[in-house]
Order: C-alpha cells, then sequence, then structure tokens
C-alpha cells in the first residue's frame, strides 16, 4: 500500500512531536546530571532514548558511558547509588551498611546537595523555557498585533467546521478575491453576516472549494459576521533587546496560566480532569500548531517543557518533587523517614500517578474519537 502525501505529513508531524518531547526529557536529565558531575557523584550512565542500547562511549575520565537507545524517547540519568526500585530512605541505609566507603556515591551527599541534584532537572526545564522562547524570537519573530489568512482555534459545531475547514487551512480565496493578509479575511467574514461565501482553502498542498454562511458573531452590541475561528497571529521580527522582554512575557504568562492550571486541577479536580491532555493529546495539539508556523511551535515546546518542569515539581513519589519532599523531611527531623513509611507512600503515590495517566489516555483518546479534538 502506497503512502500518501498526507500520510506522509502526518508521520513527520509525529516524528516531528518525538523528536521535540525527547529533547526536553533529555536535557531535563542533563540537569540532574550537571548538578550531579558538580557534588562529585558518579554517573554511571547517561542515555538519550529508551530500551535496548544501539552504541555507546564511555568516558576514561568520569567512567560514565554516553548511550543511544533504540527508542528515540526520553533518556535517562543513571547516578551511583540510587537503584530506582527501592525508597531514598532504604537507600540511605544500604549506602551505610555496605558502600559507606564511596565518596562518589549519590547517598554519600548531604541532603542539602541530594536536594539540589533532585531539583536540578525541573529548573532545567523551566530555564529550557525562556531559552526556546529567546530563540524562536530571534529566528522567527514574535506574535504581532497582525494575523495571518490561517485557521487557528475552531469552534466545534461552527459554520467553519461544519463546512469541512480544520486548524492550519489557509484561506487564498473569498468569492473569487485573492486573500493577501488575515485583516482583509476577517473584515470580509465580519461585513458579510448571513451572506453565503465562496471560499478556497489550501490544505497539505491541496485546494478545495467550500460554502460557508458567517452567523453572528457573539460579540455584545455587534453585527458581525463569523465562522468560527480564530486566525493564527502573524509573526515579526525584532531586536535582541525586544526579544529578551518579549521572551520574558511569554515566560511569565506561561507560568502563570500553568500555575493556575495546576490549581484548578487540585481544588476542582472532578470540574477540570477531563480537560488535560497527555502525550497523546499533546500530539494532537503540537500536529494542529506546527501547520500555524515554527514560531508558535516553539511557544508550545516551551509551555510543555515549563509543564514538564512544574509536573515533576509536585510531591508525587516516583516524580522529583517527591524524592525533594523526603529529603527535606530528612532536613527537618535531622534522619530520613522510616524506609518502611516511605515505601507505603511510594505505593500510594505510584497508584494514584499511574491512575491519573490512565484516566488523561482515557480523556485524549475519547476526544479524538469523538472528533472534538483536544484545542
Amino acid at each position: 500500500m502506497s503512502l500518501t502525501i498526507a500520510n506522509l505529513i502526518g508521520i513527520e508531524k509525529v516524528v516531528t512531536f518525538v523528536v521535540m518531547l525527547s529533547v526536553l526529557v533529555v536535557l531535563h536529565e542533563f540537569g540532574h546530571f550537571l548538578v550531579a558531575r558538580r557534588n562529585g557523584v558518579r554517573v554511571n550512565e547517561f542515555a538519550v532514548g529508551m530500551g535496548p542500547k544501539l552504541f555507546g562511549w564511555t568516558s576514561p575520565r568520569s567512567g560514565t558511558l554516553y548511550s543511544i537507545r533504540a527508542l528515540p524517547i526520553g533518556g535517562y540519568c543513571a547516578m551511583q547509588g540510587e537503584d530506582g526500585k527501592t525508597s531514598e530512605a532504604e537507600q540511605q541505609r544500604e549506602f551505610r551498611v555496605t558502600h559507606g566507603s564511596e565518596q562518589d556515591n549519590f547517598q554519600a551527599k548531604s541532603a542539602w546537595q541530594r536536594l539540589a541534584i533532585v531539583l536540578a532537572g525541573p529548573i532545567a526545564n523551566f530555564l529550557l523555557c525562556f531559552c526556546i522562547l529567546l530563540v524562536g524570537a530571534l529566528v522567527f519573530g514574535v506574535a504581532g498585533n497582525e494575523t495571518q489568512p490561517v485557521v487557528g482555534i475552531l469552534v466545534q459545531g461552527s459554520p467553519a467546521s461544519i463546512a469541512g475547514l480544520k486548524p492550519g487551512d489557509r484561506i487564498v480565496e473569498l468569492n473569487g478575491v485573492a486573500v493577501a493578509n488575515g485583516l482583509q479575511l476577517v473584515d470580509t467574514i465580519h461585513g458579510s453576516l448571513g451572506k453565503k461565501l465562496d471560499l478556497v482553502y489550501v490544505r497539505n498542498g491541496q485546494r478545495t472549494e467550500a460554502y460557508v454562511t458567517p452567523t453572528q458573531c457573539p460579540i455584545a452590541g455587534k453585527k458581525w459576521g463569523c465562522i468560527g475561528f480564530s486566525p493564527v497571529p502573524a509573526y515579526k521580527r525584532v531586536g535582541v533587546a525586544d526579544a529578551v522582554r518579549q521572551s520574558g512575557m511569554q515566560f511569565r504568562s506561561i507560568a502563570d496560566q500553568t500555575v493556575g492550571s495546576i490549581v484548578l486541577l487540585v481544588t476542582h479536580f472532578t470540574k477540570y480532569a477531563p480537560q488535560i491532555s497527555g502525550p497523546i493529546g499533546m500530539g494532537q495539539v503540537a500536529a494542529t500548531v506546527e501547520d500555524w508556523g515554527w514560531g508558535p511551535y516553539f511557544w508550545l515546546a516551551a509551555t510543555i517543557s515549563f509543564a514538564l518542569g512544574l509536573f515533576n515539581l509536585l510531591p508525587i513519589p516516583a516524580l522529583d518533587g517527591g524524592r525533594a519532599a523526603f529529603i527535606v523531611a530528612e532536613l527537618i527531623r535531622g534522619k530520613p523517614v522510616d524506609p518502611e513509611k516511605e515505601a507505603m507512600v511510594h505505593i500510594a503515590g505510584f497508584a494514584a500517578l499511574m491512575a491519573l495517566m490512565l484516566l488523561v489516555a482515557f480523556h485524549d483518546i475519547a476526544r479524538i474519537a469523538s472528533g472534538s479534538g483536544v484545542m
């Protein structure tokens, strides 16, 4: 069976998303790696990808194995003294009994050093968020007040949705007149309330004609026509100073929105849990945003990086935040948490995390199957 152009484009989008997500995870692990080495902890292996090893190289100086794994999804930083199977307290106890002389062991370090190593991953994601925004601003520009004649967020059940338009479609003609920019497109639609429009759009290089009748916009006091989508912002080039300033503003906006979303999820879980997206939902969003251009795609990557860092800071066992919480408890108590108690918390936290991931995956699949999407 031959692959169509649409199939190839779909595969390219999946590959792009997997690469983007893997880079974010690998750089998260690189944050752990840098601070671990800075504090004299031996890193047994730093892997890019998961699964069977394809090839690797062992540093004669540090003894670290740098490997490339078969599955290009994420990676890991395996430190001496961390088995990934038992609790922090058990690993501390095991270290004191059998490895007390290993000064390059993670468990040999002070609570403050171990806390810094654990928190380095999420902090790396926060720094990466700003760097992605800055690179995007310098290379592709920043979103201005103008728009492109490209379908952005689409309202399900709207005239545009019923006519077959999808996010990423570029509208090139209205009633036989070429569309030059987003302003011309919006003005024409706003002035055509109740009038049938002959619309031509391009998707995956193919032109398609559709007919759509604007209905009244949900804007108080305005008798404008709308067909149910927001056009994609046009990006403009800026200088270095403006790029830094805009990136800072976008970073703050992403932080506010992400923190606010988690607060709403915690305080109103039943209401907002169905709205969160996992890797499946993020992949669908990424496929849509890629059609908008690389400027919006870099913004999405920055948003995911920040969310990844913040999610890992949640005090849930198996996450960096959970490990950090036990180290903080150790600092307060002056000794590690009882291994049996920590193990019970780990089991309960891991079960809750798995349940949340299954719930998110279920809602992602249900939204896609129903055709409602995730945006």
